[in-house]
């Protein structure tokens, strides 16, 4: 596990930084040491590193300094910590008509700078520990706590190294909550208890949406993905037209470490100058459906077989070497007829990936399957649910040589590799044969039977009586052959 270097940034200036702050030295033994070498208003005077975490030995270096200033208003804080961090917190408070919250963001300005930092310019983000912030602060808040994320607003903007805030909010009530505090803290103990890194090997950009981010905190807490810079509707009101932002708009993927973008609303020219930038726009639904499969078996997929967005689901196999085969739509629709929740896992068990129908709600008929694997194990598998409302189904096959083209290579043929036949010969599948008595309309009406009622018993194999007569289920049934050619 690489170790991860934690600096913690304390404000005098704001009472809920402070009281986080006293709950970190409380919840830790701490070594204290001065740095005359620094002004106490800047970091330096009495500091503190951790040399034990509880039981755990292999963490980076954790320091906790302090500053005079508010936390908008410093300029590359990173340089005051000793251990060179890797990652930064700033402990804060957060202000808002939104009750006792939790929150944790990133800091930048896409537009002017109101409130600290340079206009134009974001701070380098660390989407993989806002993650891991959230998910701690869902373990300590306090019950009548809320956890949220939000976009990314104010400065600074010139940090020195990944950063973000954690925050205690949103007014005097929880900034003096000692429970509230004792919970932000726990939570960023949490970052160097579990040595977590900055990034992943999955992060996005976010376009759009409130402030409090909560298409963008639906993906982090749902998915394998983390979101690194979120540039809100207002934001992108104050930034102006993208065309004429490019700058802070490639700094933000450069600052997520990120290619990839998700937009919440519909922004079509910002959505078409990230895409002539070389980022790619994704959905959410893409973003779920990708989940943590590997990069090259995504690609592989969208190439040979089509998009996420076109329909394209992933099965459980992860090889991005795979054989794209086709399957009668009439077979599907069957299956499916019977038990569409079996056919979903049974192509889910053996493909790659699989085109879907109806908005992903239906199986398609083209399925990528993994090198090695065949048809006929998947024709075999959905043929079983055909058992259930047909009386006989059989999966009919035929041989070949392997390499030779269907037209002539039946092993049934006298051929020259006759004796190299167990080593050469391959199983095709020709098609499935299903057969089952069933109710015929056509012949009731012949009988005299009326449509309604009486029809109904006859095709749940009840009699009926017409004009006196009784007419058994058997005299209106007839031998019904279901042919799927593969």
């Amino acid at each position: 596990m690489t170790e991860t270097d934690v600096a913690i940034v304390e404000s005098r200036a704001d009472r809920a930084s402070v009281h986080i702050c006293d709950q970190l030295r409380d919840l830790a033994d701490w070594t204290e040491h001065r740095d005359e070498d620094r002004p106490d208003a800047d970091g330096g005077g009495t500091y503190y590193t951790l040399d034990t975490l509880d039981t755990l030995d292999d963490y980076g270096d954790i320091e906790l300094r302090s500053f005079d200033t508010l936390h908008i208003e410093l300029e590359s804080p990173a340089d005051a910590f000793d251990c060179d961090p890797d990652l930064l917190v700033f402990a804060s408070r957060h202000s808002g008509d939104t009750g006792a919250l939790l929150t944790g963001h990133f800091t930048g300005n896409f537009g002017p700078a109101e409130y600290g930092g340079d206009d134009d310019t974001v701070a380098e983000a660390c989407p993989n520990a806002l993650a891991e912030l959230l998910a701690a602060f869902d373990e300590f808040a306090p019950e009548e706590y809320d956890v949220g994320m939000e976009c990314t607003h104010h400065g600074p903007t010139d940090v020195g190294c990944p950063s973000l805030f954690a925050e205690l909010g949103s007014d005097d009530e929880q900034w003096d909550d000692p429970d509230g505090a004792r919970a932000v803290a726990r939570g960023i103990l949490e970052l160097a208890r579990n040595d977590v890194a900055p990034h992943r090997d999955r992060q996005l950009v976010g376009f759009g949406g409130n402030h409090y981010a909560p298409r963008f905190e639906r993906v982090v807490r749902e998915t394998p993905w983390a979101v690194g810079h979120i540039a809100a509707d207002w934001a992108l009101e104050s930034m102006g037209h993208p065309t004429a932002h490019r700058e802070v708009i490639d700094a933000a993927f450069e600052a997520s470490r990120t290619d990839v973008a998700l937009l919440d609303g519909e922004w079509p020219v910002l959505e078409s100058t990230l895409e002539e930038a070389g980022h790619r726009v994704v959905s959410e639904t893409w973003l779920r459906e990708v989940g943590d499969r590997p990069f090259d078996l995504i690609d592989a997929v969208e190439s040979d077989l089509g998009t996420v967005e076109e329909g394209i689901r992933f099965g459980e196999h992860r090889e991005p070497s795979f054989t794209v085969v086709d399957l009668p739509g009439d077979l599907i629709d069957t299956a499916e007829g019977v038990d569409p929740e079996r056919v979903r896992t049974i192509v889910e068990a053996h493909s790659v990936a699989f085109t879907t129908e109806n908005g992903g709600s239906r199986v398609g008929t083209q399925f990528a399957l993994p090198e090695g694997a065949t048809r006929l194990e998947l024709v075999e598998e959905l043929a079983g649910v055909l058992e259930s409302a047909y009386e006989t189904v059989t999966v009919e096959t035929s041989e070949k040589i392997a390499g030779e083209a269907d037209a002539g290579a039946d092993t049934g043929a006298e051929t020259d590799m006759d004796a190299d036949a167990d080593a050469n010969v391959d199983t095709v599948v020709n098609a499935v044969v299903a057969e089952k008595t069933a109710f015929d309309p056509a012949l009731a009406q012949k009988a005299g039977v009326p449509e309604g009622p009486k029809f109904g018993a006859l095709a749940s194999g009840e009699p009926v009586t017409v004009d006196g007569e009784e007419i058994a289920p058997d005299r209106v049934e007839r031998r019904q052959i279901d042919r799927f050619e593969i």
